[in-house]
């Protein structure tokens, strides 16, 4: 028994409820001879994969769909064993080599050589090249970069790229000016409601609007999230009747609390509390870019009008200071003081002010 948000997953272009102009154009680029290396980039649970997962069968027909995995070995030069595992059909292979580390650069110059190097098996494929989709491209390191777009030139022929991104900030300007960029931007309200309203007929049942707006509004533009509250609610409430309750996850109920001692109280003891805090939501794998901009967002919230474009300011700054540096938790303690610094000086003014 397969989630909603996996059951109800369009298979073509065709089936696509939202960003009809952008499916048009993905068939009309699928069916015709000259299809580009891609860049898809948007925020999280727009529907970038869907789409790829849909061009993929516009271009090689249901055949795409019939998906393996393996779990393939790669060797850096000190001899160290990768383990990564590699969904693959007959006509495309999907990676995710960031899940390696610093050693992606390794996975990028092996695999996409060995598959550049070997040709469409398949007479009855309609495409004579095979596909490497590369899921969170913006993760890349430069190294594996820069290994990518000497694939992207060399092997242009046999092989065809589809990159995978929330974010275009992050790669290199010669891998962008080689992919046709596509953004898939976040779905309105209106039109995640009417997803949502369809899973529901699928389904059987009837979904109220007023609940459909609520779970829409809550999700922000990600429509996995709301449909996996839907279904969470639907089985908690049967007639999804009266108010609704949309339990938060656990982590950015502790962000907002890590947001809430912050701006309570500003000392050298608070930011050691904070960072404590920090430490857990990283150690249970929570990302830092994600816990920096939850903690913004309910920081903004709480102050004045007056600091919420310095607080984005720096955040913004710090969160391109922890890509490229290796302890994300050092900038993350730094913006906290920073804030601190920027919220007890508009204070201090604040009271000054009242003397005069």
């Amino acid at each position: 028994m397969s989630l909603w948000v996996d059951k109800y997953r369009p298979k073509a272009l065709d089936n696509l409820h939202y960003h009809e102009g952008l499916s048009a154009r993905l068939k009309s680029l699928a069916s015709s001879g000259d299809f580009p290396h891609m860049l898809f980039y948007g925020p999280s649970g727009a529907g970038k994969k869907t789409r790829i997962s849909a061009t993929l069968r516009q271009l090689y027909g249901p055949g795409a769909e019939k998906l393996k995995i393996d779990q393939r070995v790669f060797m850096t030069p000190s001899r160290r064993r990768l383990d990564l595992n590699v969904v693959q059909s007959n006509f495309h292979i999907e990676i995710t080599p960031s899940e390696v580390g610093n050693y992606d650069r390794v996975v990028i110059q092996e695999l996409l050589k060995e598959i550049a190097q070997t040709q469409q098996v398949d007479l009855n494929a309609r495409q004579r090249f095979k596909v490497v989709v590369i899921n969170e491209a913006d993760s890349l390191s430069r190294d594996a970069q820069a290994a990518l777009r000497r694939t992207m030139e060399k092997y242009m022929s046999n092989m065809r790229i589809i990159l995978c991104a929330n974010s275009t900030s992050r790669l290199i300007a010669p891998i962008k000016s080689r992919c046709l960029l596509v953004r898939v931007g976040a779905p309105s309200e209106e039109e995640m409601m009417r997803v949502l309203a369809h899973v529901a007929k699928g389904e059987g049942f009837d979904l109220p609007p007023d609940a459909a707006a609520e779970i829409a509004r809550d999700a922000n533009g990600n429509l996995r999230k709301a449909l996996l509250v839907l279904e969470a609610l639907k089985m908690q409430s049967p007639d999804l009747s009266g108010p609704l309750s949309i339990a938060k996850p656990d982590w950015e109920t502790y962000c907002h609390k890590v947001a809430d001692m912050i701006v309570q109280e500003q000392s050298p003891q608070r930011v050691m509390d904070v960072r404590a805090k920090f430490y857990e939501l990283l150690s249970h794998c929570i990302p830092p870019t994600v816990i920096l901009k939850t903690v913004a967002d309910r920081v903004v919230e709480r102050v004045d009008e007056s600091l919420k474009a310095d607080i984005m300011h720096w955040a913004a700054i710090y969160e391109t200071r922890m890509r490229l540096g290796q302890k994300k938790i050092f900038h993350l303690e730094a913006w906290v003081v920073k804030v601190m610094s920027l919220y007890k000086h508009s204070m201090f003014n604040f009271d000054m002010s009242e003397f005069d």
